[in-house]
């Protein structure tokens, strides 16, 4: 070992070339205003999920907010359904499903998601269109801040960031509304009544969406995004993404519109660096696949803008697969895609019966654990149990409970009960048999809960019934 070769190792200063991307400074990112087919999709996709958001709250329903998640009460209300902290699966079977939906998604047309309906690109998109009604488009934006503070400066400014914190205000109280009555919390809000926990959400949630919104933007993508990390796992080579025709817009160079391109020994990009100036992660889709790239589509507009201009085709930069922009044979339908579509079919399918065949009740039975059975004075074998029997629905209920699987077996219970909503009775039963009706020490019997307003709300639980040897 003492004869072994050193490897040099060179020191490298922060500021140093080569040091990485960890020291790099940001660089602001002046997207340019531009519109076409997939722009307006996704303004209509930012409409459609920022007005379900704000409007949704105020819906009711049978004399209460239509979507209400009550965490004192421990009640989450969504439309005709009422959920108890019980009902958790559900929850996890949804959160299963979404990531089985993204999975799908990303394999099929890559980060569709992202450029579409990830709240941070619809709310990045809001106030960057709020930024351009007050300061105006790329070019305006530059000089605006390269010029001294003027009067005019700076009601552009005060104008765009009033406008982002209202946004951002109105947002946190919309959020706020979905844990609180939000017609409550909007005359609380009126009287400066609200508690000290609804002031600091409101707060902080307006923060957040000022500065994620307003401020950060793309970085939330390129650093605090986790999908943009181990969305690459997920792509193949038939993989639907935003990609340029390197074959057809190589070499690359400026020239007179209308010009032939192959006649100067050029491809049909002209280098106008429009698709860097739209994209709002700062990127040049011509270097190629990046992580960076949300799949928003902004340069496949900007690029057909310029092709129509020029009298080329379009589709220089498309949604297109890697292996058909290499002229090999591309195919949609593929085992891990049928694989994921397969699973998530079926998990939906499973999930909407599972939750419209729901019953709003719930029994749990507790046996005696002091003793496995009692013989009473009269010779008889003895159990005794605790039904906890919980009423899900918003109504008062009485409920009729039977019990089976015990020929012989007499149960001492009432004959009905009431519950109010919500509301968890405790149900003490005892059932006795005579020793020569029981025929084996474990026996299975069966207790089942019926509503006398509705039988087909009922529910059937198992318990033991033991004895001696």
């Amino acid at each position: 070992m003492a004869n072994a070769e050193k490897i040099a190792v060179k020191e490298l200063n922060p500021g140093d070339k080569g040091s990485g991307d960890l020291y790099r400074k940001r660089e602001h990112i002046y997207q340019r205003h531009i519109s076409g087919f997939f722009q307006t999709l996704r303004i209509a996709t930012i409409w459609i999920t920022l007005g379900l958001y704000f409007i949704l709250p105020w819906f009711t329903w049978d004399g209460r907010q239509a979507v209400l998640f009550d965490l004192p009460e421990r009640k989450f209300y969504i439309f005709w359904f009422t959920f108890w902290p019980q009902d958790f699966l559900y929850l996890s079977w949804l959160l299963i499903i979404a990531a089985f939906a993204l999975f799908f998604f990303t394999v099929l047309a890559g980060r569709v998601w992202c450029g579409y309906t990830c709240p941070q690109t619809v709310w990045t998109t809001f106030f960057m269109w709020i930024e351009y009604i007050t300061e105006g488009d790329r070019s305006q934006r530059i000089k605006l801040d390269a010029q001294p503070w003027s009067l005019n400066k700076g009601v552009r400014k005060v104008a765009k960031h009033g406008l982002w914190l209202v946004l951002a205000f109105w947002t946190a109280f919309t959020f706020v509304g979905y844990f609180a009555p939000v017609r409550e919390l909007w005359f609380d809000l009126y009287d400066f009544n609200v508690s000290a926990w609804a002031w600091f959400w409101l707060f902080f949630f307006t923060a957040a969406t000022y500065t994620n919104a307003g401020w950060l933007r793309e970085q939330v993508c390129l650093y605090m995004c986790p999908y943009a990390r181990f969305q690459s796992v997920m792509f193949d080579r038939d993989t639907l993404i935003v990609t340029y025709d390197s074959p057809r817009g190589e070499p690359r160079g400026s020239r007179k519109k209308g010009a032939d391109p192959k006649a100067e020994g050029l491809g049909d990009c002209i280098n106008c660096q429009m698709c860097v100036q739209v994209c709002p992660t700062g990127i040049d889709i011509r270097n190629g696949l990046q992580y960076e790239c949300i799949g928003c589509a902004a340069c496949i507009d900007a690029c057909d803008h310029i092709m129509d201009q020029m009298g080329y085709p379009r589709g220089l930069i498309r949604y297109s697969t890697e292996n058909v922009i290499e002229g090999k044979p591309s195919k949609i339908l593929r085992p891990r895609l049928i694989g994921y579509g397969a699973v998530l079919s079926v998990m939906i399918v499973l999930f909407l019966a599972v939750l419209l065949n729901r019953v709003p009740l719930q029994m749990d039975i507790i046996r005696d654990r002091n003793a496995l059975y009692r013989e009473t004075f009269d010779g008889n074998i003895e159990n005794t149990y605790t039904l906890k029997i919980m009423n899900k629905t918003q109504e008062e209920q009485e409920y009729v409970v039977t019990f089976s699987g015990l020929a012989g077996a007499i149960p001492r219970m009432p004959d009905a009960i009431r519950a109010l909503p919500g509301e968890l009775v405790n149900l003490p039963v005892t059932v006795e048999i005579s020793p020569d009706q029981l025929q084996q020490r474990n026996t299975t019997v069966y207790f089942t809960v019926e509503a006398k307003s509705d039988p087909s709300r009922q529910v059937t639980e198992e318990s033991r019934f033991l004895g001696p040897r």
